[in-house]
């Protein structure tokens, strides 16, 4: 009989880019990831973890190793008493990440709305501490469980142990080599606050949007939706029929600079450490990189979002390869206009910029 055919990394990712893994094994339990994940250690495998898929370029040669598919379940509150003012609720690494926004906005467990229709696993949220409009998760998360392949044990990280920055933890640090990652994320606590008495909202863009002015309080319900309309809108809510969301989401990150170097009219938003951050999506556009661009340079393979600027696109037949020449050509082009070199927010397997 032959052999099955090997599994495309292009259909556990939500760019639809990646080769054949060398061996592909879904993992349900965290007695399962855990086993898995040491005998693959043992015998000196690299391992790839992985979760949804959606923050993860990989090469067209694929991956040469075990890819170990999380996907474990269970959300689990310690109380719902509202005298408590919060609660402490650990979800498993597997579960969808949106799901759990879901949940937690019937629930009135604030402080993720604002984090709607953000894609992929609980598990990758606090790897690259995942935020938007206004909210990151690290303002929320109480501790991170691991697995730990150099101890080869169970550890938990307190937030503050976590290194939390923007889109930054000790975890993608460590992620940065998917070879060889020391930590798998088990599952994360989060604490939220109990009772919707008004979301402040931070973001300026979401206030327009809610047609409230900046600090406002607003339900968390009503904030979900306007998210998930504002990410609609720029192609940031999977649907499959829809290449605009055939990304990894926001390809680099908005870069921290001297408040001087920040061009004339782009954003600009103040750090406690005197530094400011800009708009990635700014410089791309103003760099002479529109909407849609890359489509007639790649034949059609690939694109800039035609909704937001700062997505990468596989418009059907498109290539990793085909992508990362449009994503170097943009990033040399925005240090050439402005002299700020954007760094990917994706983790890139096999390959690199």
């Amino acid at each position: 009989m032959a052999d099955p055919s090997p599994e495309l990394l292009s259909d556990h990712t939500t760019l639809h880019l990646g080769g054949p893994a060398g061996e592909y094994v879904v993992a349900t339990t965290e007695q399962e990831l855990t086993d898995t994940v040491s005998a693959a250690d043992a015998a000196g495998r690299p391992v790839l973890v992985l979760g949804g898929g959606s923050n993860l370029v990989v090469a067209d040669e694929g991956f040469d190793g075990l890819v170990v598919k999380v996907a474990t379940s269970g959300i689990t509150p310690d109380t719902d008493d509202p005298s408590c003012g919060g609660v402490l609720v650990t979800v498993a690494a597997g579960e969808t990440w949106d799901d759990v926004v879901a949940l937690a906005v019937d629930k009135e467990w604030i402080g993720v709305e604002a984090l709607s229709g953000v894609p992929g696993s609980v598990g990758a949220t606090p790897i690259q501490n995942v935020g938007a409009y206004g909210q990151d998760v690290s303002q929320t998360i109480a501790s991170v469980r691991v697995w730990d392949r150099r101890l080869r044990g169970i550890r938990t990280f307190a937030n503050a142990e976590c290194g939390f920055a923007y889109r930054w933890s000790r975890f993608k640090a460590d992620h940065l080599d998917p070879w060889g990652s020391r930590f798998v994320v088990l599952s994360v606590t989060f604490q939220f606050r109990l009772g919707d008495l008004g979301v402040p909202v931070a973001y300026a863009e979401l206030a327009r949007a809610l047609e409230v002015d900046q600090g406002a309080r607003v339900p968390a319900r009503d904030v979900r939706e306007a998210v998930l309309g504002l990410r609609r809108g720029k192609g940031m809510v999977l649907d499959e029929a829809d290449h605009d969301t055939w990304s990894a989401g926001s390809f680099f990150t908005n870069p921290v600079v001297e408040p001087d170097r920040v061009p004339d009219g782009a954003p600009a938003y103040p750090q406690p450490d005197g530094t400011v951050k800009t708009s990635a999506a700014w410089l791309i556009d103003h760099a002479g990189f529109g909407k849609g661009y890359g489509a007639q340079q790649s034949g059609g393979r690939v694109s800039l979002s035609t909704k937001h600027t700062l997505a990468l696109t596989n418009r059907g037949q498109g290539t990793t390869a085909d992508l990362l020449d449009l994503a170097r050509e943009v990033r040399d082009g925005v240090k050439e206009r402005f002299g700020i070199e954007l760094v990917n927010e994706p983790v890139l397997l096999g390959v690199s910029l």
